[in-house]
């Protein structure tokens, strides 16, 4: 029976589903210059969809809902929100792409794939939450070799595409483990059975390692991120900033009710493995980002670091762990959204992507350059950024946790990371075009831009100075897991 709570739980959805109609019903009307507006109306549809689901669809107790597929609680409700919200600042960002801001297309991909995240964060069924993660992985398949004269783009979309299905595959064949010894599908019910006793600690190891191959992919961890770089470098630069934000933070999402709900039994197995997994990608991820010259391969490596700095907190195992690997998203998404939107206003102009070509950018817009500093900070863990309190948050769930050795390696990669953030604010601070005239080489930026990357700053300054309702939030979501 389609009632007001299960409405309530597939509001977001639903309001998505709208904001696309309306991107099919006008888009064929306008021409030229005008398809830009499909941009306008997707990331305003999305601010007023969230400004709906706050005044009307925010979830009260866990409640289970289309016959127990969904779980309406404060965990998804937020996820939701954080990946709409990067769903918004993604179109206004694609809107100046040369060649794919004025297609309609782009948008709806973009927003098919929001959806399948927004049922990812909130999927409680093993078959739900498959073909939510399909949904939102085939839309980002075509987003990645959108642009078909350009041979990055196809050859990134193509091998997006290939190890995709393959994890995907894989992971597949874990969940018909955990159907075929169990009898259900309900996520809450597979969990009753685990601590039954009805699956073997050795048949357990093999299905918590299948399911991890899968959702490793999705949030690009050592050692089945070899496809993030090439592909973050081909697609087009709004999409490579979605793809390790907002997919990202779904894949996660998963993770933290897979992992705490279904396998709790099996916590010593699947917590040395993420503590293994997570201390391999920071080390990994921040080694091979120090001889980068691309800044999108380096922002590509960076974010395989990050994947592993957020691991900590899911190794916590706690309601607090879970709270701060939330929190980490939150300002993760606002901060490397941020940078990859500066890259692509500055190769809009320039179309380097060079970390050497961006010297003198903070005298030929020191607005921007102001920004790129806000962000690389962030990245880097440094106050008063959304990213220090991120770290803080997480190193703090290991220590509670009592893997001390996982946060010496994480402080030891920050420091490494550290480094070539700075590189790249030293060309932008240091150094200076040859013949030392930016006045003649400015970076003006369009409207969208200004609005996506003002509220993204914004975002990663509110995020690391007022920071305790971000935390509630990220609390109140953790509470219902469990």
């Amino acid at each position: 029976m389609f009632t007001t709570l299960t409405f309530a739980s597939i509001l977001p959805e639903i309001l998505i589903l709208a904001i696309g109609l309306l991107v099919l019903v006008f888009e064929p009307f306008w021409k030229g210059e005008q398809r830009r507006n499909a941009g306008w109306l997707t990331a305003g549809g999305l601010f007023v969809s969230m400004i709906i689901c706050l005044l009307a669809g925010r979830p009260g107790e866990p409640e289970m809902t289309l016959g127990g597929m969904i779980r309406f609680d404060w965990l998804g409700f937020f996820l939701k929100m954080l990946f709409m919200f990067a769903a918004a600042a993604t179109a206004l960002l694609l809107m100046d792409h040369d060649r794919a801001g004025k297609r309609g297309e782009a948008y709806l991909l973009l927003l098919a794939s929001l959806i399948g995240m927004n049922l990812m964060a909130s999927s409680a069924d093993l078959v739900m939450l498959y073909l939510s993660i399909e949904t939102a992985s085939i839309p980002l398949y075509v987003l990645s070799g959108f642009l078909l004269d350009d041979e990055r783009s196809t050859e990134a979309g193509f091998k997006y595409f290939l190890y995709g299905t393959l994890a995907s595959t894989i992971m597949l064949y874990g969940f018909s483990l955990l159907f075929g010894f169990s009898g259900t599908t309900d996520l809450y019910g597979i969990a009753g059975a685990l601590a039954s006793g009805k699956i073997p600690p050795l048949i357990g190891f093999g299905i918590v390692s299948l399911v991890v191959v899968g959702l490793g992919f999705k949030v690009s961890i050592v050692p089945f991120h070899f496809w993030a770089p090439d592909v973050y470098e081909g697609a087009p630069t709004p999409v490579a900033g979605f793809l390790s934000t907002a997919s990202k933070a779904a894949g996660f999402a998963v993770i933290l009710r897979l992992f705490f709900v279904v396998f709790p039994g099996f916590d010593q197995i699947w917590t040395m493995t993420f503590a293994v997994l997570s201390a391999v990608s920071m080390t990994v991820g921040n080694l091979l980002a120090l001889p980068q010259t691309n800044i999108k391969r380096l922002l590509a490596y960076s974010s395989i670091s990050h994947a592993g700095y957020a691991l900590i907190g899911v190794v916590g195992f706690s309601q607090f762990g879970a709270a701060s690997v939330v929190f980490y998203l939150a300002a993760y998404i606002a901060t490397n959204l941020l940078a990859f939107g500066i890259v692509m206003a500055y190769s809009r102009i320039t179309g380097i992507e060079d970390i050497r070509e961006y010297a003198g950018l903070s005298r030929r817009n020191p607005l921007l350059g102001l920004m790129m500093l806000a962000a690389f900070l962030s990245l880097a863990g440094m106050p008063p950024f959304g990213g220090f309190i991120a770290k803080i948050l997480v190193f703090a769930a290991g220590v509670q946790a009592n893997y001390i050795w996982l946060v010496v390696v994480g402080i030891i990669n920050s420091i490494i990371g550290l480094y070539y953030y700075l590189n790249v604010l030293k060309f932008v601070y240091l150094y200076r075009l040859p013949n030392e005239d930016e006045d003649r080489h400015p970076v003006p930026l369009t409207q969208p831009y200004m609005i996506a990357l003002v509220v993204l700053v914004l975002g990663v300054i509110l995020i690391g100075t007022i920071f305790a309702p971000f935390f509630n939030w990220s609390d109140a979501g953790a509470f219902n897991l469990f």
